[in-house]
């Protein structure tokens, strides 16, 4: 009581100096934007129905009164989500499933890029004008592909302040920059493992890449993460802007950032990157944990090269413990005007929010029956959108008359969770392992296309051998279709 006394107090307070002119109106606004009891106010306002799979992208437009959404059923909807309103929907022209969706600025609403598990990057143009959350009367959308890679494409990242230039990260181990001027596509980056050298690109070396991020401080320096421990930041103006080929060398990171109990490790990856405004870090791990990386944490241009002297001298990265990131591939924000939080989906349904400084949970709502996997944070006002395994958009606003403790499972939950973690550490899959897991597939896929039929016998044989290894791998890439909404 006393507590949440002196948070009323203080906001009388924020009024009474904005009211004699002392603090600037913003001010008062960001100020109580960010509080705390604000935060934990938080309260379902309501959900957003019309797609017909897994929901796996969200993004505001500039302005913050329309929502775009993209999901496995291959449809992009636009919304005008404080009515509840779907104001547009339209084909994507991906062949599977939509993984990202993102307004390019300074285009009146009217382009927004795509991409998805086919590979493919996708330009979409409308001729309506899009304001106010409102769409003009006989309109179109027109559709075409910028370029492709060679595997799925879960994120974009579109350059601050330009309605022209983007990036994409694919699962090929390339960065693609894009012209939106030229229609073109050029190679800009490759990783690969640093424990490889400067081997040349082969499937086998290279960093299958999950997220991408820019710095809005350094627009120049780009953030990716993948199959390996390691945040890799580029300077993009040493990128090698050639076509992509089999043969390129992989490119120099600036910076590279990692916990120090993870390096060298190989048995975690990265599923979610993003930069605060103020150029921090912060780096979600698979079955793993929320790192928040300051620039002076990092490694340089190269892990292997640091001394164990230094190594032990470095700081180490704020932490936010309780959920758990093992079944998708989910992503990771901050919240409030100034990135005073943290939030992440979970595998338990739960949406978490920690405080930035120091790691506390201030928050946890039931976001979904099975996994939340992206939150987007309103640009203007503490309002969140959720999507995950279910099939609606779900809106978050601190609409509570009480400041709302956390549930009362809450412990049991992130206790759940951390075992779940520990569990799946212990799991070691050899190279053996995982090229049988191959061979079946193909063995299952070659049966299916061909439509044929094999022994009883076989069929056994082979389906234990399937159901062992299937209750080691939690995320295959390449599950039946019922699954693969999960791994989204």
């Amino acid at each position: 009581m006393a507590r949440r006394n002196t948070e009323i107090a203080d906001g009388f307070t924020e009024l009474y100096n904005r009211e004699i002119g002392s603090s600037h109106p913003s001010s008062v606004s960001h100020r109580i934007s960010a509080s705390e009891g604000i935060v934990k106010k938080l309260d379902l306002y309501g959900k957003l129905n019309g797609h017909e799979g897994c929901v796996n992208a969200l993004e505001f437009n500039s302005a913050g009164d329309i929502l775009v959404s993209g999901s496995d059923d291959r449809q992009i909807m636009l919304w005008n989500w404080l009515n509840g309103i779907k104001t547009l929907s339209y084909p994507s022209g991906h062949c599977e499933n939509v993984f990202q969706t993102k307004f390019i600025p300074f285009t009146d609403d009217r382009t927004i890029i795509t991409s998805g598990a086919d590979g493919q990057v996708c330009f979409v143009h409308s001729v309506l004008q899009v304001r106010l959350g409102q769409i003009l009367e006989n309109g179109k959308v027109e559709t075409k592909r910028l370029g492709r890679h060679h595997g799925r494409v879960y994120k974009l990242a579109v350059l601050p302040g330009d309605p022209n230039v983007f990036y994409s990260c694919g699962e090929d181990g390339f960065v693609q920059h894009f012209d939106i001027r030229s229609n073109s596509a050029t190679m800009v980056l490759y990783s690969s493992p640093f424990t490889q050298g400067c081997r040349r690109h082969h499937s086998s070396s290279r960093i299958r890449l999950n997220s991408i991020a820019i710095d809005p401080r350094n627009p120049f320096y780009l953030a990716v993460g993948g199959s390996d421990e390691y945040a890799r930041v580029y300077d993009t103006r040493r990128g090698q802007l050639a076509p992509v080929c089999r043969h390129i060398l992989p490119d120099a990171p600036v910076n590279i950032f990692c916990p120090r109990h993870l390096r060298e490790t190989n048995s975690v990856h990265i599923t979610g990157l993003a930069y605060s405004k103020a150029g921090e870090l912060l780096v979600s791990y698979n079955d793993e944990l929320i790192y928040l990386f300051e620039k002076n944490m990092g490694y340089g241009s190269s892990p292997v090269s640091i001394s164990a002297e230094k190594l032990q001298e470095m700081e180490e990265p704020q932490v936010y413990t309780g959920h758990r990131n093992a079944q998708t591939v989910k992503g990771v924000n901050f919240f409030g005007p100034n990135d005073e939080y943290v939030t992440s989906g979970s595998d338990c349904g739960h949406i978490f929010i920690w405080k930035k400084k120091g790691g506390k949970l201030v928050r946890a709502m039931l976001g979904d029956r099975r996994v939340v996997n992206q939150l987007e944070s309103h640009p203007c006002i503490p309002f969140l959108a959720s999507c995950g395994i279910e099939k609606s958009v779900k809106l978050w606003t601190p609409m509570s008359n009480n400041v709302l403790p956390l549930p009362e499972n809450i412990e049991k939950v992130m206790e759940s969770n951390r075992v779940g973690r520990e569990d799946q550490s212990r799991v070691t899959l050899t190279p053996d392992v995982i090229m049988h897991v191959l061979r079946l597939q193909r063995r299952q896929t070659s049966a299916f296309t061909e439509r044929r039929y094999v022994s009883t016998e076989i069929d056994s044989d082979e389906g234990n051998e399937a159901q062992f290894i299937g209750s080691l791998v939690v995320a295959n890439d390449d599950e039946s279709s019922e699954r693969e909404c999960t791994v989204s």
